[in-house]
């Protein structure tokens, strides 16, 4: 079970990663295309700035998941998790109320998931 709870958090990890690359290199190209039709296509390039904003926020929560698999403490390695863990959850549902529903079955979902195995797995 702690095997499980690892690989999904490192899979929410690598997601983060890949949400900060694409928000803030890449928010013309793959964002025009994960975002078809939520955003106009003209206003890509005004908001360059501000999703490169959002994709730092992305990597702070990936360094923080990543992070938990240096803690030699396992209580604190387990309670830094679930803290990034509900930081994403939070940030999904935000973003399922008030963007798309989607943001709620690719960001919040899977992180829930993983907050029941990391409990699970302790």
């Amino acid at each position: 079970m702690e095997l499980l709870a690892n690989l999904l958090i490192g899979f929410i990890a690598l997601e983060h990663l890949y949400i900060l690359y694409m928000e803030m290199f890449a928010w013309e190209t793959l964002g025009k295309k994960t975002f078809k039709g939520a955003l106009p296509d003209e206003l890509f390039k005004p908001t360059k700035t501000l999703a490169a904003n959002q994709g730092l926020y992305n990597g702070f929560l990936a360094a923080g998941l990543i992070w938990s698999f240096f803690i030699s403490n396992g209580k604190w390695q387990t309670n830094i998790a679930l803290f990034f863990l509900l930081c994403i959850i939070i940030a999904g549902l935000y973003g399922a109320f008030t963007a798309s529903k989607k943001i709620f079955f690719v960001q919040a979902l899977p992180a829930i998931i993983a907050v029941i195995v990391v409990l699970l797995a302790k």
